[in-house]
């Protein structure tokens, strides 16, 4: 199938390990021209060092937790002349339980997990509409739709972002830009191996225990990968996907257990 991806002018932010850097790697294979955004200037470069080898990419450093969210988004529109695909990824919150997180605390996880898909959006809104074609995929979790144990902030915040995007799809369905939210599962990427070893920390199990338990709940057995998380935000980006707006889809394994 062409998803009607070449040439196409993309965003992905946090693309320089895990998800976000499979759905560059993606989008590139499609044929679009792509710009990644990372804090890390050494691994960003890295990053872009690799992908470009399979198309036209840019590389911004950017830390998408705070205000440089928007004027990362802004040098890319710069870069490439314009935006059609806005995929908007960022690390997620700090674990912990909700009754040891402090204001200062909570007020750090709403720059980086609500408001900086906000800024993102923000920046790019003219662009997509002015586009044709826009498309925003915002990558979440699946908190979203079932509550993750000691993952309160994503548990929190994330519905707040899957709020917004359901929002903002009626509001710029009338340009043709449509929005939608993938929630990823459990998948094999440095932050999930991050939770695994705070988790045996906290409980004294062995990691190889945490790990199994893990992969014991989700009824494929075993963990995603990040390109399988990419393949769906490819397709949502494609012109296959023109009349899927406003939904927040599952990539986990069938993990979440009520049936929508």
């Amino acid at each position: 199938m062409d998803y009607g991806l070449r040439g196409v002018r993309a965003f992905v932010g946090a693309a320089s390990a895990g998800i976000g850097r499979a759905c560059a790697e993606a989008l590139l294979g499609e044929g679009a021209r792509v710009a990644i955004a990372a804090r890390d200037p050494a691994r960003l470069g890295r990053a872009a060092q690799e992908l470009g080898k399979l198309g036209e990419i840019h590389a911004i450093e950017a830390d998408l937790d705070g205000a440089a969210a928007f004027t990362a988004v802004e040098r890319a529109i710069g870069l490439l002349g314009g935006l059609d695909v806005l995929v908007v990824n960022g690390g997620g919150p700090p674990p912990g339980r909700m009754a040891k997180f402090d204001d200062a605390a909570w007020n750090s996880a709403i720059e980086g997990t609500l408001l900086g898909p906000v800024r993102m959006v923000r920046a790019a809104e003219r662009s997509l509409a002015a586009s044709g074609r826009g498309r925003i995929v915002m990558i979440a979790s699946t908190s979203v739709k079932q509550p993750i144990d000691g993952l309160g902030f994503s548990n929190a915040l994330r519905l707040g972002v899957t709020g917004f995007a359901k929002t903002l799809s009626l509001e710029m369905a009338p340009v043709g830009v449509t929005v939608n939210v993938v929630c990823p599962g459990m998948t094999d990427t440095a932050r999930l191996r991050e939770l695994d070893r705070v988790q045996a920390q906290s409980s004294g199990r062995p990691i190889a225990e945490v790990v199994a338990a893990r992969v014991k709940a989700i009824p494929l057995g075993r963990l995603g990968q990040p390109a399988e998380i990419a393949a769906v935000v490819t397709f949502l980006a494609s012109t296959a996907a023109s009349y899927v707006t406003g939904t927040a889809i599952s990539v986990d394994g069938g993990l979440v257990r009520y049936p929508l």
